[in-house]
């Protein structure tokens, strides 16, 4: 069986991280990373099959990005717009055009501009998954552009469900809660916080949402599409 050709942005630590290890062992896999240049490196090492490429996604061309991966593996099944920008700035105090500019191009529209890109080479039977947030839902006070960039990421998933649907190209969301992340450790409080606020009274796991995402590439998700789908271990219930 032809192993299967995935781009996942942002995917040298963290959340993408853990997708593009999920994915490596029976996929062919290219990344993205913006400063994370070591970490790329490491899983390159680990997937020697796999391409890293440096890209910021603020100013990125994404036909560049997906020529990249086509001239590698010649074929591109399926995009996961994992990279963003989070930021608790700007707020109603110290709002800041540019910024906010920034947060909705990162977490938005550079994935919507990917697809598009991606979209002469995806097959009937693609799949495109985007990493939107908790947050879409449930906006933080102390971060409303944040919030809002993730709800705008739903809306354009459902949007591009729809568009696609005809070509045979679904398009899904996943929205992980409170993750504990490796690279950037939360305080125990802040930990206990999101705790106390989910029905398992646990964060969920890296591995929870790289699975999540896998189910939606693969052809067992099949009738899925336009959907969001909550990894948080029901935050906020």
């Amino acid at each position: 069986m032809t192993r299967r050709v995935i781009l996942v942005t942002g995917a040298a630590r963290g959340i993408g991280r853990a997708i593009a290890d999920d994915l490596a062992p029976d996929h062919d896999v290219a990344i993205t990373y913006r400063t994370a240049a070591q970490e790329a490196a490491v899983f390159c090492q680990q997937h020697p099959q796999s391409l890293a490429l440096e890209a910021d996604l603020r100013d990125a061309d994404p036909k560049a990005l997906v020529d990249a991966v086509i001239a590698r593996f010649g074929r591109l099944d399926g995009v996961v717009n994992n990279a963003g920008l989070i930021s608790t700035e700007p707020t109603l105090d110290t709002f800041d055009t540019t910024l906010a500019q920034e947060i909705m191009l990162v977490n938005a529209l550079a994935p919507m501009a990917l697809i598009s890109a991606a979209l002469p080479y995806l097959p009937r039977g693609a799949a495109i998954v985007n990493i939107t947030s908790i947050n879409a839902r449930f906006p933080p006070a102390s971060a409303p552009v944040y919030g809002a960039s993730k709800a705008a990421l739903e809306n354009l998933t459902i949007g591009c469900a729809k568009a696609l649907g005809a070509r045979g190209i679904r398009v899904n969301a996943v929205a992980p809660g409170a993750i504990e992340r490796d690279h950037a450790p939360r305080p125990a409080a802040l930990i206990q916080q999101f705790t106390d606020e989910t029905a398992l009274s646990r964060l969920a796991a890296l591995n929870e949402v790289a699975q999540a995402v896998r189910f939606l590439l693969s052809d067992a998700a099949s009738g899925i599409t336009g959907a969001v789908l909550p990894v948080s271990a029901g935050f906020r219930l």
